[in-house]
């Protein structure tokens, strides 16, 4: 009974030894042989960068905010409203950098929270190029003698679409996988992939075109025959957005816009109205020049509308219709706006019918005469029903 009792006083202090010794084991080598401790006090550190972050990036943000609110120029205040959310990253960036840096590991270790910090770092500047690209590129609509809106829109997204690529690029780099070979295997990829794309890389050259030439600009009015017509909302890639007046979008191709004639209303200098009247054949002559007159003088004195310097105006007897004389009304107005033109139209269309009624004739419509040179003679008459029975007629036996 003693020899057991020994042998288990033995075996208790030999297996808590043991025990013990895997703990420590455990808590030095932690996960991935990273020391417990120093990931706890790691994790202790990035949780209090996280803590501070509003604070830091609040602090930051006010900082920048008040420098900038010492310049004229809002372009600044653009921008860093535009950094807004990258600043905010940058205590996360500052937290994992600084918890990384207190845990001991091997050299191996030691490259890989290296290339991570370093991937943080690249990610949050391309992304914050990224932001500022669309401020920035507002300086260029100043130079609205060479760039348009959409040429600067067109530019903007190009440069969005090479931080991504760089940004992308950088950080593979940074890893140790070589850019150059990846795109080179791509090559013929790409040839393949562009025989197949033809459509899209015409419509991109299209666009391209139709920026450059002008034809049109986000909220002009068009008219493409045959294809749409409507108000520009967007010139893409690939495809332009054209809303119609019935207040649904057409997304067309650019290439048909580049190869077709586009109508664009929003350039007008003026609006034109062209008017064929026609008055009765009674009407006579002094009656028709009164008309005339009248016209024209309305047209002549009327601000609303231009003057024969500028456009064509003509108030003239045209022609011989078959159920009217016919008196041409052409001119422009001043205004381009299509609601205020219609109220124009509706005020010349009062003054005419005034004038026609005051010259004391009135509008034709069609109608038809019918003239009979002659009547003819009289019908003969036939009775009704025969002679009575028994009746002599001439030329016959009783």
């Amino acid at each position: 009974m003693s020899e057991l009792i020994g042998k288990l006083d033995s075996m208790d202090i030999a297996t808590f030894g043991e025990f013990w010794e895997l703990v420590t084991q455990v808590w030095r080598e932690g996960v991935f042989g990273i020391n417990i401790s120093d990931t706890l006090i790691a994790l202790s550190i990035f949780l209090l960068f996280l803590l501070l972050r509003n604070v830091l990036s609040r602090f930051l943000l006010r900082a920048l905010e008040r420098a900038a609110s010492r310049t004229r120029s809002n372009l600044d205040d653009r921008i860093i409203n535009a950094l807004y959310d990258p600043i905010r990253f940058i205590p996360v960036v500052m937290g994992v950098f600084f918890a990384l840096s207190v845990l001991e590991v091997d050299e191996g270790k030691r490259e890989v929270f290296y290339n991570l910090n370093r991937t943080l770092i690249a990610f949050t500047l391309f992304w914050a190029f990224y932001r500022i690209t669309t401020p920035v590129g507002s300086l260029l609509l100043k130079a609205e003698g060479v760039l348009t809106r959409p040429m600067v829109d067109w530019i903007v997204k190009a440069a969005k679409i090479a931080f991504v690529v760089l940004g992308v690029a950088t950080i593979l780099e940074l890893w140790g996988i070589a850019v150059g070979p990846i795109i080179a295997g791509l090559g013929l990829f790409g040839v393949a992939l562009a025989l197949g794309a033809q459509d899209l890389f015409k419509n991109l050259i299209a666009g391209l075109f139709v920026i450059g030439e002008r034809r049109f600009q986000p909220g002009d009015w068009i008219h493409v025959d045959g294809v749409v017509e409507g108000t520009v909302q967007q010139i893409g890639f690939r495809t332009t957005t054209v809303r119609r007046f019935d207040r649904a979008p057409v997304y067309v191709p650019n290439a048909r816009l580049a190869d077709s004639a586009v109508t664009n209303f929003s350039r007008m200098s003026h609006r034109r109205i062209r008017w064929m009247l026609g008055v009765e054949y009674r009407t006579t002559l002094e009656q028709l020049k009164q008309i005339r007159d009248g016209i024209e003088r309305y047209i002549l004195e009327n601000e609303e509308f231009a003057k024969p310097d500028d456009v064509p105006t003509f108030v003239r007897i045209d022609s011989f219709n078959d159920s009217s004389i016919d008196i041409l009304v052409y001119c422009f107005t001043t205004t381009t706006v299509w609601g205020d033109w219609l109220e124009i139209k509706e005020r010349l269309a009062y003054a005419i019918k005034e004038i026609v009624e005051s010259a004391g004739t009135g509008f034709a419509f069609p109608s038809r005469s019918l003239y009979l040179e002659s009547l003819p003679d009289a019908p003969e008459v036939f009775p009704l029903s025969p002679p009575p029975t028994g009746t002599a007629q001439s030329g016959q036996n009783p």
